[in-house]
C-alpha cells in the first residue's frame, strides 16, 4: 500500500478588507504556516479554500489511489461548526445537504480502525454540548480519529481533545467557556499556556493522551 497522505486546508478568505468584521486577517497566516508545514514535512500537500465544497473536491481529487492518514483544517469555528468562508460544517452535514455524498466518499479513502486523523485547529469546535455531539458524530460517520479545541485558539491552542469512533467525549461539558452555558454558550476563554490541552501553533502531532 502506497504511503498515507498527510494534507492540510485552509480558508483563503479571511484576508485584508473581507469586510466580515473580522478583526484579524488571518489567511496569510495560515498559509505561512502550511509551507513551513510542507517545508518541515509534516504535510504532503496543502491549499487554500473559499468553501468545503471547494476543500471536498481536492481531497477527494488528489491522488485518488492512496489512502488519506491525515487532514488538519485551519480556519475559523464556533461550538459545533466548523466555518470556511460563509460555510459551516456541522452535525447535520453528514447526513443532509450538499456535503453529505463527498462527506462518505471520503470516509472511503481514509484508514481503517479509526487510524486516519480528521484536526480541526478553529476556535471553540469542540466545546459546550454542540462540539460534544460534533465530534462523536463525525468520528462514528467518517470512522477516524476526530480532534479540535475547546478555546479560542492563536498561537497558543488550548483544550485540545481527540475522540475515536464509539468513544465518548471525555471533556468537560463547560470547559472553555467564558460566558454562557453547554446548551446556550455565550462566549470563550482565550487559550493560555496554563489551560487544559495546550499546544501552540508549532506543534505538528496530537500529544499522547489528548
Amino acid at each position: 500500500m502506497t504511503e498515507p497522505l498527510r494534507l492540510l486546508v485552509f480558508d483563503r478568505t479571511c484576508v485584508p478588507g473581507a469586510g466580515d468584521g473580522r478583526p484579524l486577517a488571518l489567511s496569510p497566516i495560515w498559509r505561512a504556516g502550511a509551507s513551513l508545514y510542507r517545508a518541515l514535512g509534516r504535510i504532503d500537500a496543502q491549499l487554500g479554500v473559499s468553501s468545503w465544497r471547494e476543500a471536498l473536491a481536492w481531497l477527494l481529487a488528489l491522488q485518488p489511489s492512496s489512502p488519506i492518514g491525515e487532514i488538519q483544517y485551519w480556519g475559523h469555528g464556533r461550538w459545533g461548526r466548523a466555518l470556511c468562508g460563509t460555510d459551516a460544517l456541522s452535525r447535520a452535514s453528514l447526513s443532509h445537504g450538499p456535503l453529505a455524498d463527498g462527506l462518505r466518499a471520503l470516509s472511503e479513502r481514509l484508514l481503517p480502525d479509526g487510524e486516519s486523523l480528521l484536526w480541526f485547529r478553529t476556535c471553540e469546535l469542540f466545546g459546550a454540548r454542540a462540539g460534544h455531539d460534533f465530534a462523536r458524530a463525525w468520528a462514528d460517520a467518517l470512522g477516524a480519529r476526530v480532534a479540535g479545541h475547546t478555546f479560542v485558539i492563536g498561537f497558543h491552542q488550548s483544550g485540545l481533545h481527540s475522540l475515536r469512533p464509539g468513544e465518548q467525549p471525555g471533556w468537560p461539558l463547560d470547559e472553555g467557556i467564558a460566558r454562557g452555558t453547554p446548551d446556550a454558550p455565550e462566549a470563550a476563554r482565550p487559550s493560555r499556556p496554563w489551560a487544559p490541552n495546550t499546544i501552540t501553533c508549532l506543534h505538528g502531532k496530537i500529544p499522547e493522551g489528548y
